[in-house]
Parts: C-alpha cells; sequence; structure tokens
C-alpha cells in the first residue's frame, strides 16, 4: 500500500501542489494502480518469450530508386491554381506596411 506520505513527497519532486482531499484522492487510485500491477506478477510467464518489440518491422521504407522526373504538364494538372509553371500557395506571411 502507498502512503499518503509518498504521494505527497513524489507531487513535490515534480513541483504539484494537491489539497489534502486530492492528495486522499490520489493516493487510493494508486493503490488501486499498484494492485492491478502485482496481479500480474502472479500471471505464470513460463514459456512464453520476453516481448522487446510488439511488431517485428525491419525496412519498412520503400527502396530509393531513381525514376524519371513527372513532367511540368502532369504536375500543373495536380494543383489547384498556377501561373505558368510556377505554382501558387496561400500567403502565410503578412507584409507590414512602415
Amino acid at each position: 500500500m502507498i502512503s499518503k506520505e509518498s504521494v505527497a513527497h513524489v507531487a513535490d519532486l515534480a513541483r504539484l501542489s494537491f489539497t489534502e482531499q486530492e492528495l486522499q484522492e490520489f493516493t487510493g487510485q494508486l493503490d488501486e494502480i499498484l494492485g492491478m500491477v502485482a496481479q500480474l506478477d502472479e500471471v505464470d510467464t513460463t514459456g512464453v518469450p520476453a516481448t522487446t518489440q510488439s511488431i517485428a518491422l525491419n525496412n519498412v521504407m520503400r527502396p530509393d530508386e531513381a525514376t524519371a522526373p513527372m513532367s511540368p504538364d502532369a504536375l500543373m494538372q495536380n494543383v489547384p491554381t498556377h501561373k505558368g509553371t510556377l505554382i501558387q500557395v496561400p500567403a502565410i506571411i503578412d507584409k507590414e506596411e512602415d
């Protein structure tokens, strides 16, 4: 069981301040959580390999292969607005007048 003083000490280390009611509430909640973790200690894991990675992924990137560049005409068909071969985008910086 975790004590209210332990919760207050950890809160102080984390620069958190709690009321007496909050300390009482958090102490109860942390005690429940630690009880659930203790239940996991009782599970028989004999023969279960240690898990270091939940999904076995090696190289998920596509190969970096050089290809022919896209033609400007094909590119311009996929943009909302353009002027000639320049793609127009919304302004993100307003000009300030002095």
